[in-house]
């Protein structure tokens, strides 16, 4: 469990999660917090159940969306019902002992937290949110529920670094067709035709662009500490089957 300092605040709980503490086996060895894994689901819903009871709350007051690399946010006063459409890559919520967060493997896990006004917010932040905008559109919605942008603190949690990124030509052409600036968060690889590609410095420039009141990075690689974090990418260099899933939650304590 590692947390971060800027989001210490009074009445704030937050950690992002290794994938050390839980009861999974394998290739989810062992606090695999994903429910779209293909894990024995009674092993992860008791990794939820430590993850919750970690940060002080009841294991169905942890929620977490339905990720689908997309630009959309959800405001959440309760827990999802059981057939409740939750398909989006972030949630806010203003409501106290509801603990909200996203699951991740490389794609960058931010959390948020406005502690004067008291609402925070958890976003899942791949190339493609980070692209079209969730960032930005979670910032949105903190201030639709009463946040001032200037002061919300927003920290990156464990993400797959540039030297462990390599994209292909089209994805080079994608981004730096959308806009000239953004050559810089590439260098090029060894191999021919393709880049090594900046995500946690897209991330927070993002951030920053976007006014946030602080941004930091906790310059964590998921790639290449294994013992500590699931990544995606690692697992198909090693021609695993399937991958763990790292939560990371911010909940805003009972006053």
């Amino acid at each position: 469990m590692i947390v971060s300092n800027i989001l210490a605040h009074p009445g704030v709980n937050h950690a992002f999660f290794t994938r050390e503490g839980g009861v999974s086996n394998g290739v989810y060895d062992s606090l695999n917090g994903g429910l779209g894994s293909d894990d024995d689901r009674t092993k992860v819903l008791e990794n939820r159940r430590r993850i919750a009871e970690n940060l002080q709350v009841a294991p169905d007051r942890l929620v977490t969306p339905h990720q689908i690399h997309s630009p959309d946010v959800i405001a959440v006063s309760r827990p999802f019902a059981e057939n409740e459409d939750r398909r989006a890559d972030a949630l806010v919520t203003a409501t106290p002992g509801l603990a909200i967060g996203v699951a991740t493997a490389d794609c960058g896990p931010v959390l948020f937290a406005d502690a004067e006004n008291r609402v925070v917010g958890a976003a899942h932040a791949g190339w493609k949110g980070a692209t079209t905008g969730i960032l930005e559109n979670t910032l949105d919605a903190m201030e639709k529920l009463g946040a001032a942008r200037k002061a919300i603190t927003a920290v990156l949690g464990p993400t797959i670094s540039q030297q462990s990124y390599e994209v292909g030509p089209e994805f080079h052409a994608r981004l730096t067709d959308d806009g000239r600036e953004n050559a810089i968060y590439f260098t090029p690889s060894e191999k021919a035709d393709h880049h090594m590609f900046d995500l946690p410095r897209y991330i927070l420039d993002r951030l920053t662009a976007a006014g946030v009141g602080k941004a930091t990075d906790l310059a964590l690689c998921t790639y290449r500490d294994d013992k500590r974090f699931f990544s995606y990418r690692r697992t198909v260099h090693r021609g695993e089957p399937d991958y763990g899933r790292l939560l990371s939650v911010i909940v805003l304590t009972e006053e």
